[in-house]
């Protein structure tokens, strides 16, 4: 059966096509009919010594009900066709989805006059559709009729408190249901107990409650109910800072979950002991996979006494930890971790002020991890020693995707550093250095990179709020560019309080757009583009045959004094 409801696309369209929806009730139909005409075929062998007269008025009478169970199938379909076109969707690998398509009222009741036709039906997404708050009961009530679902996504439908007591009934309906998703409904929160009503056994996999309003009483249940959820593999709490509190709870329900590969507990105001208290279930998590404490700003410290287990987690590939307000004792404890995490591929650090002077141990060591694909160290109060420290590492990191040092002002002037050591990387496909003053001898040297044949797999560049590079600076690296072949956004905008003119670069860069195949977005937010630049992008604009978007946001007919001719700022 085919039920995932897609975007309806008329390309290629050249003759009318049954949808994959009346394709499987007329399948469902037929084996039906199959299926009888079978059992009365096996039950006229057994009869033979019926009258033939009165095997023709049995057979006149089914043909009737055939034609009459044709048309309401008919019509049906039809029905469905209509609803299929009306939302713009159309079916796919027994999957309804209809998240984010504007459901009424009334498309509300259409959707649940379908569901009896979907008895295989294993994915059912009503998510971000605001209809569905107060309506969900007339769903629910026909839950019954799918009881092989297996995945339910209710996220952010404004769900009142009659919802969610109905659908903790309907839950009970559903025996193979593995991921449930009530993300950003406020009204989940105090009602927990009366909508997870999993028994042992449950095959629940990935539960997701992120911003539900939880609080600590919902904690201490979740922390009850995990016993009974052995199956689960993705647990979120993310964004309900009351359940700190009921943080010693979960914590024993985890050591149940030996199977879990995700925890996030993304803002949930953790504090120091509460690193303490999730140090003891590691050593019973053995399978997780990524870890996600971040944005918890009273996390700072905890990680100085209690963070030795951590180094249990082997199979760990994603660690969070950006802005947990890390401390330098902090920093100490983890450069003593996090080398060992030897399965680790992202790493984020950002956002943690107090480790710019003390993270040049733990920046160093981190050539042990060679799995390491994303490294977020934007944002850090980075000293000339620890980039340095970091500049050396990298090269140790060949697998490296992924590197953000946007906001470290100590990159500025010392970016060749780095750039030697990047240079032999054949792996980077993303370099952010926004707002790390960076100077017209930077970029030099980076296009210098660039001409030579290096980071040639680069395709996301980001230098903007770099206000300190001169025309000199951005003629040179606008001359290189087109060297990365692969390179799909590059973003140079400036600071939200500044505004310059564009200068002789602007023309080099629309030559080098034309050699870059694969680009789609140039941020040049605030540069002020005189009037022969502007007809120049327009006729850019105008002969390329390619879609690409110049991030300004419209043209604005700037009004400066001591202008002669209008100009125009490209900003959002």
């Amino acid at each position: 059966m085919s039920q995932t409801w897609k975007k309806n696309s008329s390309e290629g369209e050249t003759k009318p096509q049954t949808s994959f929806v009346n394709k499987f009730l007329r399948g469902s139909k037929l084996r039906s009919s199959n299926a009888k005409s079978r059992k009365e075929n096996n039950d006229l062998k057994t009869t033979e010594s019926q009258p033939s007269e009165g095997m023709q008025k049995m057979a006149t009478l089914d043909n009737a009900k055939a034609l009459s169970s044709e048309m309401e199938l008919g019509s049906q379909m039809e029905k469905n066709e209509q609803l299929l076109q009306k939302l713009g969707k159309k079916a796919v690998n027994k999957c309804l989805d209809l998240s984010n398509c504007g459901l009424t009222t009334t498309d509300m009741r259409e959707m649940v006059a379908l569901l009896p036709f979907f008895p295989d039906l294993e994915e059912l997404a009503i998510s971000w559709n605001d209809f569905v708050g107060g309506s969900l009961r007339s769903v629910t009530q026909q839950m019954h009729l799918v009881r092989k679902l297996k995945i339910l996504r209710l996220s952010s439908c404004r769900l009142t408190t009659d919802d969610v007591q109905t659908l903790g009934e309907a839950l009970e309906m559903i025996p193979e249901l593995k991921e449930l998703n009530l993300s950003w409904n406020s009204k989940v929160g105090g009602n927990l107990p009366r909508i997870l009503r999993f028994q042992k056994g449950s095959k629940i996999q990935m539960l997701e409650l992120v911003d539900c309003a939880l609080t600590s009483e919902d904690g201490a249940f979740v922390g009850q109910l995990l016993p009974m959820l052995r199956s689960l593999e993705v647990l979120d709490l993310s964004v309900n800072r009351n359940i700190g509190d009921s943080l010693s709870s979960i914590a024993q329900g985890l050591k149940s979950t030996s199977k879990l590969k995700v925890l996030k507990l993304h803002s949930c105001g953790l504090s120091q002991k509460s690193v303490k208290i999730l140090d003891a279930v590691f050593r019973d998590l053995g399978e997780l996979r990524k870890l996600d404490f971040s944005c918890n700003k009273e996390l700072g410290g905890g990680f100085e006494d209690s963070s030795a287990q951590l180094v249990m987690l082997k199979h760990l590939e994603v660690l969070d930890l950006h802005q947990c307000s890390l401390t330098a004792d902090d920093v100490v404890s983890l450069t003593q971790i996090i080398p060992l995490l030897s399965s680790l591929q992202e790493l984020d650090l950002s956002a943690n002020k107090k480790m710019g002077s003390s993270s040049e141990n733990l920046l160093s060591r981190l050539r042990f991890l060679p799995a390491l694909k994303s490294l977020l160290i934007n944002n850090c109060a980075l000293e000339s020693e620890t980039f340095t420290a970091l500049a050396e590492a990298s090269i140790h990191l060949p697998a490296l995707e992924i590197f953000n040092l946007s906001w470290n002002k100590c990159v500025g002037g010392n970016l060749q550093l780095l750039l030697e050591t990047l240079k032999h990387s054949t792996s980077l496909q993303v370099l952010r250095l926004s707002s790390c003053s960076l100077m017209a001898e930077d970029v030099a040297h980076l296009a210098s990179v660039i001409q030579m044949g290096h980071l040639a797999r680069l395709q996301k560049l980001d230098l903007s709020y770099n206000d300190g590079i001169c025309d000199a600076g951005w003629t040179i690296f606008c001359q290189n560019i087109w060297f990365l072949k692969e390179l799909t956004e590059l973003d140079i905008s400036l600071r939200p309080s500044n505004f310059r003119d564009c200068g002789q670069w602007f023309r080099h860069l629309l030559c080098a757009v034309n050699k870059l195949p694969e680009i789609t977005e140039i941020g040049m937010k605030r540069w002020i583009l005189p009037a022969l630049q502007e007809e120049e992008l327009e006729c850019f604009n105008q002969d390329h045959k390619r879609s690409i978007h110049f991030d300004h946001g419209g043209f604005q007919q700037a009004d400066f004094s001591g202008l002669t001719k209008p100009k125009t700022i490209l900003q959002s």
